[in-house]
């Protein structure tokens, strides 16, 4: 057998993913790319690791038997790794963060310079709704996580990064009534929401009902991203966070609508199980947070002030 490294570390992603595509996102691979190295890693063993059934990846049950070695021989390169850093005097070590989705937009940016100035650190990063955010801190499967509502069935401790702001949003040439009454406008508004266990849907609800609104509901979506591509194409309107939408709104493809009570404000927080024991790469995240935040706000997001 000739495998490669490469060729575990994508099989594993895809064991992982149960699926091909998803896979390939993770590791910012092409899917054709993936594919590829998937069959060449497969030709190397005469029992099957995957099946295809319809358009749908299994893995069969000797499949995850060598994911399970290839994860182990993965954990062995990483030790080395790290080792060789930390002989070095380098800081090492793996930061494992759950994002909840709209958050993408947001936790790369406290990340850049801190990484950049530890290279033997490896991030892990989980981009996902809120409830398998809240799922994997619980768990105790990752150092952080960031979210935008505070979960109420853990104790946590927290650091605050940025303002979330959510606003009314629709394609920049629909054609709209003018009026500031909730109640009137959303009488007229074919509404898109995010998926059960969104933190985004679970503010947009709390809107409603605390205005009391009577809503057309146009269709759920499983992504911020899906959101606001079905918002450009002018299928109905969201509530939406801010951060996403940035270009959208300054290349005049999105349009804000001012209506009474929004926008809606919550803070981006890094939050982690209190009484948490950090590693010393997770510590130093945090040291490097408490520096910099502002700073990092400041060059960042100065833009948000703006609206």
């Amino acid at each position: 057998m000739n495998y490669t490294l490469n060729q575990l570390r994508i099989f594993l992603k895809i064991v992982q993913t149960q699926s091909v595509t998803k896979a390939a996102e993770e590791l910012h691979l092409s899917q054709p790319a993936v594919s590829i190295q998937l069959k060449n890693f497969q030709a190397q063993f005469e029992i099957p690791l995957a099946e295809v059934v319809g358009r749908k990846i299994h893995i069969t049950d000797f499949g995850h038997e060598i994911a399970v070695s290839a994860e182990s021989i993965l954990e062995q390169v990483y030790a080395i790794n790290y080792k060789t850093l930390a002989h070095k005097g380098q800081l090492t070590g793996r930061l494992k963060i759950s994002v909840v989705s709209t958050g993408k937009y947001v936790m790369p940016y406290f990340l850049a310079d801190f990484l950049k100035a530890h290279p033997g650190i490896e991030l892990k990063m989980d981009v996902t709704n809120k409830n398998e955010v809240v799922k994997s801190l619980q768990d105790n499967e990752v150092n952080f996580a960031l979210v935008s509502i505070l979960p109420t069935s853990l104790v946590v401790e927290r650091m605050d990064l940025l303002q979330n702001k959510l606003y009314l949003v629709g394609n920049a040439k629909s054609a709209l009534k003018k009026t500031k009454n909730a109640r009137e406008l959303f009488k007229q508004l074919p509404l898109i929401f995010r998926e059960k266990g969104s933190g985004t849907r679970q503010t947009m609800e709390r809107f409603i009902e605390s205005k009391e609104l009577k809503v057309l509901r146009k269709m759920e979506l499983t992504s911020n991203e899906a959101v606001k591509q079905s918002v450009l194409a002018d299928l109905g309107y969201s509530i939406m966070p801010l951060i996403g939408i940035k270009n959208e709104l300054q290349n005049n493809e999105l349009k804000i609508i001012p209506v009474s009570g929004l926008p809606i404000k919550t803070t981006w927080s890094l939050i982690w199980l209190k009484g948490k024991q950090h590693s010393p790469a997770s510590r130093s995240f945090l040291d490097f947070l408490k520096e910099n935040r502002s700073r990092i706000v400041q060059e960042k997001f100065s833009w948000y002030e703006g609206y």
